[in-house]
């Protein structure tokens, strides 16, 4: 498969063969969801955390005695059934979402999201992105050109402070180092652009061995 490649200025200059490590022939969009769930997922925290008896303040004196008042037996104010009572089968803050899939799994699921942007037409390249100064309008100009709208995600082979510092009060617009790539982020992403040599850090790292 061969991707669209474009100049620093927005102008598409030919097209190149998107690495074959980071393709493969049938994508597996059952295994995609599993690795989007388990990210999402191991991404949470529990937050919630509610009293439980042990925690709630009062409910130290028999509210009444425990017969001959003709209502029913109570032990204390700060039972579950009471107003200001504790709470029953509540969460507690520690659960655990946490996620396993092997690693060859995962590796496949982030292919096969590759494979799937590069097969629908929704991955660039750009040579490099060359100014002497950061400047916001040169990027946004630079993806009006390759007529990118929507969530972009473009990928870097490493730290480029002017590129950042660029692109990141545009909209819907997220750097990533090649290294940091991941399913959620490429599925989330109308469009993925990668700076060419970011092309072969990507292959290197996550490519067919």
């Amino acid at each position: 498969m061969k991707i669209d490649l474009y100049s620093s200025t927005g102008e598409k200059k030919e097209q190149i063969p998107f690495p074959k490590g980071l393709l493969i022939e049938t994508p597996n969009f059952a295994l995609m969801h599993e690795a989007l769930i388990r990210q999402e997922a191991n991404a949470r925290f529990a937050l919630a955390c509610t009293k439980t008896r042990s925690f709630v303040r009062g409910g130290g004196a028999k509210p009444w005695r425990q017969k001959g008042t003709g209502r029913a037996r109570q032990g204390s104010r700060r039972s579950p059934q009471w107003r200001g009572g504790a709470v029953l089968f509540g969460p507690t803050g520690d659960q655990n979402f946490v996620k396993q899939m092997p690693k060859k799994m995962r590796r496949k699921a982030l292919l096969s999201a590759i494979s799937a942007k590069v097969s629908g037409k929704e991955v660039f390249a750009i040579e490099t992105f060359q100014v002497e100064i950061p400047k916001t309008k040169h990027f946004a100009e630079l993806l009006s050109h390759m007529k990118c709208s929507g969530k972009t995600l473009v990928v870097t082979s490493g730290r480029d402070e002017i590129l950042e510092k660029s692109a990141r009060n545009i909209p819907n617009v997220k750097v990533l180092f090649a290294q940091y790539l991941n399913i959620k982020d490429i599925v989330d992403a109308k469009q993925v652009i990668f700076l060419q040599e970011a092309l072969q850090v990507a292959e290197n790292i996550f490519g067919n061995q």
